[in-house]
């Protein structure tokens, strides 16, 4: 959870969201506000300033903000156990994002004792309010087994939901659930559609997967090219597979086809991965 504290940081973009939703008044939402915005310029001293007393008059995205920059140790000295705290105390008033932080700290062990059983109680209340990251963490859970009864069918119906939303490594889960016929009838049609969407949001595992679609023909038409192409960007990607895949495929192809190939591979990429 320790990363850099920008709008690339989920946390961060939590708390905007927190903003965007609004519902905390007029006053509490212009110094909720101006917390926001002082936590994203790095002006930890104004964001807590804002925030403290928010939080301390029981305003949950505040108690949010406090845990993030527990959470960060920015304007206040790092502390996993303050974080959890202040998140919980928003978790306990229904708030969405702390309820889906605090079951991370709970699958962790930060701030907490580590306990699976726990995180997946946390992770079912974000997620039944249709948090997807919750989703796709309680779909997790469901599929290895792990602070709930393992169910594969449960398991696709939370990836399912999160898929929907638009979630990448959901939609790759689903596809893979589709793969093997896990939780629901094999379907190589229906798996490559999963990996497809994933892989157009850059999803370096789907568009690796795809290829392997691709060269065994299941789901979508046999092709060495395509096969190729999808490889090679899931390469670029930093799928470690994907190299030794593509190296394979090379050796079957012509030097016209890999040379199609890598040029399909850089008009994709140039694309952003869509209509590949």
């Amino acid at each position: 959870m320790k990363k850099s504290l920008s709008c690339q940081n989920p946390l961060l973009c939590r708390l905007i969201l927190a903003l965007l939703l609004g519902g905390l008044g007029l006053s509490a939402n212009a110094d909720f506000a101006e917390g926001v915005a002082a936590l994203k310029r790095g002006d930890y001293a104004t964001a807590l300033r804002e925030f403290q007393p928010l939080a301390d008059q029981g305003v949950a995205a505040a108690q949010f903000g406090l845990g993030l920059m527990y959470d960060e140790g920015k304007g206040v000295p790092q502390d996993d156990k303050t974080a959890a705290q202040w998140y919980r105390r928003a978790a306990e008033q229904g708030f969405a994002q702390a309820q889906f932080v605090l079951g991370l700290m709970y699958d962790k062990g930060e701030g907490v004792p580590q306990d699976d059983k726990t995180a997946a109680q946390w992770y079912r209340r974000a997620a039944e309010q249709g948090d997807a990251d919750a989703q796709l963490n309680l779909g997790t859970r469901y599929d290895k087994g792990e602070g709930v009864p393992q169910d594969y069918k449960t398991a696709v119906q939370w990836f399912r939901r999160a898929a929907e939303q638009g979630h990448a490594m959901a939609q790759f889960n689903l596809g893979l659930m589709y793969d093997k016929g896990e939780g629901v009838p094999q379907d190589y049609k229906t798996a490559a559609q999963w990996y497809r969407r994933a892989a157009e949001q850059g999803n370096a595992m789907a568009q690796f997967n795809l290829g392997v679609m691709y060269r065994k023909g299941e789901g979508v038409p046999q092709d060495d090219v395509h096969a190729h192409m999808w490889a090679n960007i899931a390469a670029s990607g930093g799928d470690k597979n994907a190299v030794k895949t593509r190296n394979l495929i090379e050796k079957e192809m012509t030097p016209a086809q890999i040379a199609e190939a890598q040029e399909l591979a850089r008009e994709c990429v140039r694309k952003a991965y869509r209509d590949c």
